[in-house]
Parts: C-alpha cells; structure tokens; sequence
C-alpha cells in the first residue's frame, strides 16, 4: 500500500508541474514544407483573412495551460506527416492566458499560420453540471460545441481534434472524409461499445426521452476527433440543439460523462463514419494504477491518449506506458521537470 500511495503522489506533484505553463519552455519546431503539388502556401497573417480558406486544411483545436504541452506536440505531428504543411491553417480556442499562449505558439512554429479565438466560458458554464470526473467539467471541454459561431463564416469544413494525441499519417486523408448531403460530422463508430452506459437508467426507462433514438443506428464516437462541416452546423442550429439537451441534464439527469452525451443525443446514428485508424483512443488507460493500454488491432494514422493518463505526465514522473514512446518524439520541451520522489 505504501508503494501505491507514494505512486499517487508522484503522479499528482507531475499533473501539478505539467499544468503549469508559465514555467515550461518549449524549442523551435523545424520548418516544414510543402511539396510541389500543394496549393499555395498559407502566411502568417492568412488567419485574419479568408485568403486561400477553400484549398486550406483547416484545423481547430483548444488551448489551455494544463495541456499546452499536448497541444504543441499535437501540431508538431500534424506538420511533421503533411504533404501540405504550409497549407494547414490552425484555430485554437482558449477562455485564459491568450497573450501567453499565442506568444509560445509563435515561437514554436514561426511559420505557422494560425489564430487564437477567445472562448467566453460563461457561455456554457450555467449549462455544466457535475459528471464522475472532475476534468470534464472545465469549459472549455464544452468549446467545439461552438465552432460554428467563432470561427469565420468562410471556414466550411474544419477537422478537430483533443490536445492529447498525435498523428503519423497525413491529415488531408482524414479532412478529405467524404460527408454525404445532410451530414455535418464524420469521426470513427464504436458500435460494439455499450451505448446504453452512456445515458441514465432514468433517460431509458422514459419513453419520450429514449425515442429520441428511435429509427438511428446509435453509435458511440469519441469527440476527440471529428470532421465538421461547419456550414451545415450553421444550418442546422446543432449548437442549439446541444444546448437544450445540456438545459434539460441540469433540471433532470439523463446522463453521467460531461460534454459527450450531448453530441451523442444529437448526433449518434447521423455521422459519416470514418475509419478507425484515425483514433487510436484510449491509450491514456488509468493514471493511478498505471494500467497501460495496447493499439487496438488494424492499421493507426492517430494515436490518441484520452483516458485519464497523459504520456507528458507519465513520462516525468518516469513510470511512462510502452506506447509513451511513440508521443516522446514530438515533445518540444526544452527541459522537463524533474521529478523527486523521495
């Protein structure tokens, strides 16, 4: 027991020094560039514009100090796999910190053509309520709900993705997914999971609630990647839409895991499914029994550490899972913490 507690604690004090961003340093990324069959490239300044939108791969992600980290080695991955990179236009949303954050962002990617969106918590904060893990609750979790709205108009279709995975493959392979008329999202189906464990017994057992899945192959899909057509969204009010399934949790619960079962209730069973190798998820496993999770069988463009253990955590506190080591490569830290954990 005594080896278990003294673990939590290293755990904790490296969760503690990786969300500090004021005290991390990050290296300059190397310039990447396109090859000769690329459309144009992107400028610096392009994000204020809507100059080359539509031969642009568009890309929004969230920013804020506790995944900072993530999120640079996030980018790097992106460029480092692209046959475009110079192409590749990046919308992140952070709710604090902006000037820091744009400021390190810059000096990462000098090259990198991108824009930081402030994102007004209040907007969601009275539509959260508590669900079984702390870290879903923050509001910023809640922000893709509101691409569509605070990001230009001339952004049709943007490929979002979490702060805790890296790709190996060429992103233009998962924003080129096709999505049929009437489809606003593709991201890749679970239908084997339990999609009954994601709503309430109350949700179920009321018969006006449960039809709301009546006539859709309902399927889990993880929200860490997605590609949206944002004008589609616009069209189709589904910000609203969420919303009113987050007023509703608040007067009576319908279900338990933050910002996901909303986008369930209004999307599960009307996405353009995408393949799998494009969200290798779970490899975070548990962060305080250090269970480490395998690849899931097939072929991988994206590996992605949702769960509650992050590999910049992990690997300070040097007890980092096997597959760790394929997110190190990507780690612009200039010095990481050192972890004393007498």
């Amino acid at each position: 027991m005594a080896s278990a507690h003294i673990f939590v604690l290293t755990m904790l004090s490296a969760i503690a020094i990786s969300s500090s961003a004021a005290d991390l340093a990050f290296r300059e990324a190397p310039q990447f560039y396109n090859s000769p069959r690329c459309p144009p490239p992107l400028t610096t300044s392009s994000a204020a514009s809507c100059s080359h939108s539509s031969s642009a791969v568009h890309v929004a992600m969230t920013l804020d100090a506790a995944y900072l980290r993530g999120s640079i080695a996030a980018i790097l991955s992106i460029l480092h796999h692209s046959s475009c990179p110079e192409s590749i236009q990046f919308h992140f949303l952070a709710s604090s910190a902006i000037p820091h954050l744009n400021a390190t962002i810059a000096s990462s990617f000098p090259s990198l053509s991108f824009r930081i969106y402030p994102f007004d918590e209040s907007r969601v904060s009275g539509l959260i309520s508590t669900s079984i893990r702390e870290a879903l609750d923050r509001p910023l979790n809640y922000a893709r709900s509101y691409l569509a709205h605070l990001l230009p108009a001339c952004v049709r279709r943007v490929v979002y993705l979490d702060s805790d995975l890296v790709l190996v493959d060429d992103i233009r392979g998962l924003a080129s997914t096709p999505l049929p008329d009437g489809i606003a999202l593709a991201a890749p189906e679970y239908c084997n999971a339990n999609f009954t464990s994601y709503f309430t017994p109350g949700f179920w057992a009321n018969p006006v609630l449960s039809m709301a899945f009546e006539g859709r192959r309902a399927c889990y899909f993880n929200t860490g990647v997605m590609v949206m057509d944002l004008e589609r969204w616009r069209e189709s009010g589904y910000t609203e839409r969420i919303e009113e399934w987050m007023e509703l949790q608040k007067r009576m619960r319908i279900y338990e895991l933050g910002s996901l079962p909303p986008f369930l209730l209004v999307f599960a069973g009307r996405i353009a499914a995408v393949d799998h190798k494009w969200n290798q998820h779970g490899l975070g496993g548990d962060n305080f029994i250090g269970l480490c999770r395998d690849l899931h069988p097939g072929p991988v463009s994206l590996l992605h550490w949702s769960g509650k253990g992050k590999p910049w955590v992990r690997i300070d506190a040097r007890r980092p899972c096997p597959l760790d080591a394929l997110w190190a490569p990507y780690d612009l830290l200039r010095a990481r913490p050192v972890i004393d954990g007498s």
